[in-house]
């Protein structure tokens, strides 16, 4: 079972300035993302009430379960989420996929993911090609395994967003570096640092590519994917 908790919020503070593309609207991406939805997943949408209701948010009119919980930040949420889906005592195999609202799918991204998860049996998985890893100067002589599945191509990655999929027992094993990179106080989860500090540790991460998701921001694309025409 592929578990999704999606998060959302009024208003982010750490969003703000972020340059988007025109055709960004969180409504439509939220759209979009239930379209590549089917009865094999599970959707939870877990809005943080900390800067505003759930009745003044799109997601309230929309017909999917969802829940709500004081947070304020992107730090506190994200921290409420990770002690709630502890709380339900998953089966150790389940799917445990956090999105965050900003990001776009693929049509086929379930498929994809399983598969991913079924024939290669990673640590973590993202659905998302950074494009960091193609211009950063930090990233020049990064080496990566490439990986094919029957459908997609893996590559190995030292970091990601905290748009991510792993195990329920791999993040039971990892609880507390989640809960340890939740900087309430800066009000971000250092997910960079996060996993980089898992990879140092031996944990490992795979990205798809080309990736089935996308960050949308204009100039975080996924490579190679014309977005706007999903």
């Amino acid at each position: 079972m592929i578990r999704i908790f999606q998060m959302h919020c009024n208003f982010s503070e750490l969003s703000k300035d972020k340059q988007r593309p025109e055709w960004f609207n969180r409504e439509k991406i939220f759209d979009s993302f239930i379209r590549t939805l089917n009865s094999s997943v599970s959707y939870l949408a877990v809005h943080d009430s900390g800067n505003g209701k759930i009745e003044d948010h799109f997601i309230n009119n929309k017909d999917v379960e969802n829940i709500s919980m004081v947070g304020g930040n992107g730090a506190k949420a994200f921290l409420n989420l990770l002690n709630y889906v502890k709380e339900q005592k998953f089966h150790e195999d389940d799917i445990i996929y956090f999105v965050e609202d900003d990001y776009l799918h693929k049509k086929g991204w379930i498929d994809i993911l399983r598969e991913g998860f079924d024939l290669i049996n990673a640590d973590y998985y993202t659905l998302y090609d950074h494009p960091d890893k193609y211009y950063n100067p930090g990233y020049e002589n990064l080496q990566s395994k490439i990986i094919a599945t029957k459908s997609a191509h893996w590559r190995t990655t030292p970091s990601t967003t905290n748009t991510f999929a792993c195990r329920y027992s791999t993040l039971m094993k990892h609880f507390d570096i989640h809960v340890n990179f939740c900087d309430v106080n800066a009000g971000w989860v250092k997910d960079h640092d996060k996993f980089t500090t898992l990879w140092q540790r031996g944990s490992n991460l795979l990205s798809c590519i080309p990736g089935y998701s996308t960050h949308v921001e204009s100039n975080m694309l996924s490579p190679i994917i014309n977005w706007r025409t999903l």
